[in-house]
């Protein structure tokens, strides 16, 4: 039986009437994603129609997910909120503090050993207040979510961008902030912005070496990675019908990399299939019931243009295999003569050093099937492996099963190294170099989601490339990047020719799903009793304080930095071996913008201490700051803070003095997250004013004090040559988020209001 099924009825039991409502409210047909949407609202039953892309909207989400690095800051905060326990259902999973380098069992040893402090915490937090527990190695959050939690029709948010996996089996699945989350765990509304939305129409069927990878990096290629921003992305058509679940998994999964707020498909029999073969039948029993409500209304795919604010249309049967990147997941080639082009015009490294297959976007027990179809292949035709090949399954259901079947027999008969059910290298958790600032050039090929510059091991040199996990474990066997496997062959021991045939696999374990031990502990139905305890001399966790209010008079403000280019939240507070103090704020604000690169010297972690005149790392000058209880900004371009979820590069700027960050433009969940910690993220009305800002510069906000709902901000400029340039500021904060800002976050409110 499912988890939580008396809740998933619940949904079921209102979804009609409220469709229903929607639909009348709205005069006209409805997506799935308005249907999942309006059905959810904190209200009720819809009494009015939003405006997409504008109205801020209050929605119940049925449940929230944690994963172990994020989650830790997110339960300090809840532990605040003055709640006995959770009200939502809410799990934790530990995953990302799992580092590969031996091998899952000496991974798995050493992770329980170094990170023991970290995982006691979350389980006694996790079981005083009713949060479900996954434990180190159980398997990847958005794989264990997919195979346990997720239904049709749902909407949940969780502390990770990558949430969004959840789409595959058709909900409206949301990555946020752990301010976020505490909201909802603490029985309050969850605000987004009415989202607007995006077609995808699938036509064709995939087959041969095209895999639903292939389309998200065709949309990626078409939407940039800041198309989706302020989206969803709906996908229908034959072509999305005729595709797995966990396939569709593969695509909303990357959606993240798009921006989009979350990305879905209607319900449809592979849904239905996996659902049963996960041990849901009552989940299908049910959604069966309301299924004309968990899909859009038929005259909506029949004519997408009049519905959706944008239209993609992709014929799966013209769609070949591809490979994105390097440093960014939207930078497409199709495998073979084009790859071998645009890497000799880029002086890409042509040869592979690691195929990896895995992460929560592609670890289902289809992706290894059929990447083990080609590892087989190999060993029948008398190859040997040219790259090192990794591998990361998404679950411990997935691994003993695949285990079971032969699966991980095959790729350890080719000297695959199979690591951990965890995260591993796809978020910078793989001890691949003992020095990997200084490790040479070269190129890396995966199944995972972002392939950002030092990602997955650290090294700037590495070109990682994203690619589907069959083409990744051809690649890995050629060990060229430029390898196309449906026209090149390759000379085996013997010295013979030889080619790869198609991939084969199976949807779902033709001897169906097997597991010992999932790695699941239920909370106690009391957890009042449990202690938990954090050490005040602590390297790893560290008790909050609530932040102090910023205050509507912000004047002499000194610049921080000004960021060049791409500034993700990697950039921000980088992963990597600081995730070990992702619960301690003081700590791993030690790593603030130390990846952000200063536009006046174009080095990373090298600014101006104005106050000195010397040159010193981000975090080290902003303390000088502090310090001297002086206010700072930070600069920023285009799509600041795309990618994870991570508050913590809001909450390290907050903690260490920062009053505002001013950008281009924001990703969403990074915008809100500022929101959230009680700072100011503000646009420039003119994006040319970026070019104003001096490394010398001096702000004075001229009219905070007048902060309102739609109403731009002036700021002026202090150059150190006497001029001045006066500017101003866009931002999108209506009347609740200045609230947060007025009472320096938005738990302090949240504190203030139960008290």
């Amino acid at each position: 039986m499912a988890f939580d099924i008396e809740m998933i009825k619940g949904v079921y039991t209102t979804m009609g009437e409220r469709v229903n409502k929607a639909r009348e409210i709205v005069g006209k047909p409805l997506t799935l994603s308005e249907k999942i949407l309006y059905s959810h609202l904190w209200d009720g039953t819809p009494n009015k129609a939003f405006q997409r892309g504008k109205d801020y909207v209050d929605f119940a989400p049925d449940r929230i997910a944690c994963q172990d690095a994020t989650a830790q800051m997110a339960l300090l905060q809840f532990m605040q909120a003055g709640k006995s326990k959770v009200a939502v259902p809410t799990t934790v999973h530990c995953d990302h503090l799992i580092q590969a380098k031996d091998g899952a069992a000496a991974d798995l040893k050493n992770a329980n050993s170094v990170s023991s402090e970290v995982f006691n915490f979350l389980e006694s937090v996790s079981n005083k207040y009713g949060i479900g527990f996954w434990k180190p190695g159980a398997g990847i959050i958005h794989q264990v979510v997919l195979e346990n939690y997720a239904f049709p029709g749902g909407m949940m948010i969780g502390t990770d961008s990558h949430t969004v996996n959840a789409g595959g089996l058709g909900m409206v699945a949301i990555g946020v902030g752990g301010a976020d989350a505490v909201d909802v765990m603490a029985g309050m509304a969850w605000e987004l912005k009415f989202p607007k939305l995006i077609g995808v129409k699938l036509t064709g069927k995939l087959s041969g070496w095209t895999a639903p990878k292939d389309v998200i990096l065709k949309v990626a290629e078409i939407l940039t990675v800041k198309g989706g921003t302020g989206a969803i992305v709906e996908y229908f058509g034959p072509g999305a019908i005729s595709m797995s679940c966990t396939g569709k998994g593969t695509i909303c999964n990357m959606g993240a990399e798009i921006g989009a707020t979350t990305s879905t498909f209607g319900y449809d029999e592979s849904m239905e299939r996996y659902l049963r073969a996960t041990e849901r039948a009552d989940v299908a029993d049910a959604a069966n019931k309301v299924k004309e409500h968990l899909t859009a209304d038929a005259e909506v795919y029949a004519n997408p243009e009049q519905y959706f604010d944008q239209v993609i249309e992709i014929n799966l049967s013209e769609l070949g295999p591809l490979l994105n990147g390097p440093f960014t997941p939207d930078l497409s080639t199709t495998v073979g003569k084009a790859m071998t082009e645009k890497a000799k015009a880029n002086d890409w490294p042509i040869k592979v050093e690691w195929g990896l297959i895995g992460s929560c976007t592609n670890s289902s027990y289809e992706d290894l099937s059929r990447a083990s179809s080609i590892a087989q292949q190999a060993i029948d035709k008398g190859l040997k492996m040219k790259a090192e090949l990794g591998i990361n399954p998404g679950s411990e259901q997935v691994r003993y099963t695949a285990e079971r079947d032969g699966i991980l027999g095959i790729f350890e008969n080719l000297d695959a190294k199979i690591f951990t059910n965890a995260c591993g290298p796809c978020i910078g958790q793989w001890a691949r170099y003992s020095d990997p600032k200084n490790a040479p050039k070269n190129s890396i090929v995966h199944s995972f989601n972002r392939n950002f510059a030092k990602r997955a091991d650290g090294n700037p040199n590495t070109h990682a490339f994203v690619a589907s996990p069959e083409i990744t474990a051809a690649i890995a066997i050629a060990g060229r990047l430029d390898f196309n496997p449906l026209t090149d062959k390759l000379i085996n021991e013997n010295g013979e020719e030889v080619m790869f045939d198609e991939p084969t696999g199976w949807e779902l374990p033709p001897k169906g799903f097997a597991v010992d031990d999932n790695g699941y502990l239920a909370p106690e139905a009391d957890g009042s009793h449990v202690q938990v305890s954090v050490k005040d001399d602590s390297e790893r966790l560290q008790l909050l304080t609530p932040f102090e209010p910023i205050g509507d008079s912000i004047t002499g403000a000194k610049l921080l930095i000004k960021a060049f280019g791409k500034c993700t939240t990697d950039h921000i507070s980088m992963a990597g071996p600081w995730l070990r103090f992702r619960g301690h704020l003081d700590n791993i604000a030690n790593n603030t913008l130390i990846g952000a690169v200063n536009a006046f010297n174009k080095k990373t972690n090298f600014v101006k201490n104005q106050l000195t005149g010397d040159y010193g790392g981000v975090p080290d000058v902003q303390r000088e700051y502090k310090k001297a209880g002086i206010k700072t900004i930070v600069v920023g371009d285009h799509n600041y803070g795309e990618g994870s979820s991570r508050e913590h590069a809001a909450m390290q700027p907050r903690h260490l003095g920062v009053a505002a960050v001013i950008v281009k433009s924001f990703a969403r969940i990074h915008e809100t997250n500022l929101k959230k910690q009680g700072m100011l993220g503000l646009t420039f009305a003119n994006e040319a004013d970026y070019d104003l800002i001096q490394e010398d510069d001096t702000f004075n906000f001229l009219d905070l004090n007048a902060f309102a709902p739609g109403k731009q901000l002036t700021l002026e400029v202090v150059h150190t040559n006497g001029t001045k340039d006066t500017i101003k500021l866009n931002h999108t904060y209506n009347d609740a988020q200045i609230a947060w800002y007025n009472e320096g976050s938005a738990l302090n409110l949240i504190k203030k209001q139960n008290a």
